[in-house]
C-alpha cells in the first residue's frame, strides 16, 4: 500500500503531519502546555478538513493528548506515531475484519454498488484479474443496463482478466441479468460471481428499489448470497461519501466498502470516517488505473502512509 496519496510522476503534497507540524511548530510539547492558546482546536479543526469528522477528530486530539500526559509524546516522532496509531485503532474498532467473506459451498457472490463515476467497474475488473491470477473461475454479470457503455466496458475487462461474461441488453431488468448471472456461475462451476449495478445518484428512489430487488433475487437462486454487498466510493470526495455510503447501507446489507481514487486528491480520513459511521470493514482501496493498482486493506499501513505520504 506504499503508493497511497500520490502517483509516481506527482509533485509531493503536503502530507498530514506536515500541516499538524505548521500548528505544533518546533516543541510538541508546546500543544500541551498551553503556551499556543488553540493549538488543540486547530488540530481538531485540520482533522476535520481531511474528512475524518468531527467524532473522530476528536477522540484522535484526546488520545495524543493523554498519551502526552503520560510522557509518551515527546518528540515529534512520538506525537507522529500517535497519531497514526490513533488511525489505525479507529479502523480496527468494531466490524473490521477486511477478509472477504467465501461461499462454504458453491461459487461466492459479490454484489458490486455505487454511484456514476466511483470506479465500479473498474474495481470489478481489477478484482476479476486477481482472482484469475490466483487460478479461480470468475463470472461477472453486467446487471448495469441503464448507464450506456457500462455492458460494453465491463466485457472488455472480462475479457481482458479472462474472466467469463453474462450480459444483458441496454435497458433490461437489471434483476433478470443478476439472477442470469448467479445462474450460469453455478451451472459452470465459478469459484466467484461479481454483479455489477447501476450506478445512477444515491438520492435517486429507483436505484434503492431496484438494488433492493436485485438482492432479493440474488437470494432466491441462491440462498445466503450475495455473499458480501460491497460499496465502492470515490476517496476524494470528502464528506459526501458519507452521505451516499449511509443511503447505500440503508437500502441493503452493506457488508465492506472499497475506496478508490486514492491516488488522486483524497485527503485520507473518510477512509476512518465511513468506516465508524457504517460499522463495516474496508476491503480494497484503489491506488490507480492499472490492473494491479488494487490493494487489500490494512489498517497499519495505511494510517501509516495517512500519516506520512
Amino acid at each position: 500500500m506504499s503508493r497511497l496519496f500520490r502517483r509516481k510522476d506527482d509533485v509531493p503534497k503536503r502530507s498530514l503531519w506536515q500541516r499538524v507540524k505548521d500548528i505544533v511548530r518546533t516543541d510538541v510539547s508546546v500543544l500541551f502546555k498551553g503556551v499556543d492558546e488553540g493549538s488543540l482546536e486547530a488540530l481538531e479543526t485540520l482533522l476535520i478538513e481531511s474528512d475524518f469528522g468531527v467524532p473522530t477528530s476528536l477522540a484522535l486530539v484526546a488520545e495524543v493528548e493523554r498519551r502526552h500526559k503520560r510522557g509518551e509524546v515527546k518528540t515529534e516522532a512520538e506525537f507522529r506515531q500517535a497519531l497514526a496509531d490513533g488511525v489505525a485503532n479507529a479502523l480496527r474498532t468494531g466490524n473490521a475484519d477486511p477478509a472477504m467473506a467465501m461461499a462454504a459451498s458453491g461459487p461466492t457472490v459479490l454484489l458490486v454498488i455505487g454511484v456514476n463515476g466511483a470506479g465500479k467497474t473498474t474495481f470489478i475488473g481489477k478484482l476479476a484479474a486477481q482472482y484469475r491470477a490466483q487460478g479461480k473461475r470468475v463470472l461477472v454479470g453486467a446487471a448495469d443496463t441503464f448507464r450506456a457503455g457500462a455492458i460494453d466496458q465491463l466485457r472488455v475487462w472480462a475479457e481482458r482478466s479472462g474472466a467469463e461474461f453474462v450480459g444483458g441488453k441496454p435497458g433490461s431488468d437489471p434483476a433478470s441479468v443478476a439472477y442470469d448471472a448467479v445462474d450460469a456461475g453455478i451451472a459452470r462451476n465459478m469459484d466467484l460471481i461479481i454483479v455489477d449495478t447501476a450506478g445512477r445518484l444515491h438520492t435517486s428512489d429507483d436505484l434503492m428499489t431496484e438494488l433492493r430487488k436485485m438482492h432479493r433475487v440474488i437470494g432466491k437462486r441462491m440462498p445466503e448470497a450475495p455473499h458480501e454487498i460491497l460499496l465502492v466510493l470515490d476517496g476524494t470526495i470528502g464528506q459526501n461519501a458519507l452521505s451516499q455510503a449511509r443511503t447505500f447501507s440503508s437500502a441493503v446489507p452493506v457488508t465492506g466498502v472499497v475506496v478508490t481514487k486514492l491516488d488522486g486528491t483524497a485527503k485520507g480520513g473518510i477512509v476512518v470516517a465511513v468506516h465508524e459511521a457504517l460499522n463495516v470493514p474496508i476491503k480494497y482501496v484503489g491506488v490507480g488505473e492499472q490492473v494491479g493498482d488494487l490493494e487489500p486493506f490494512d489498517a497499519d499501513v495505511y494510517a501509516k502512509e495517512l500519516v506520512e505520504a
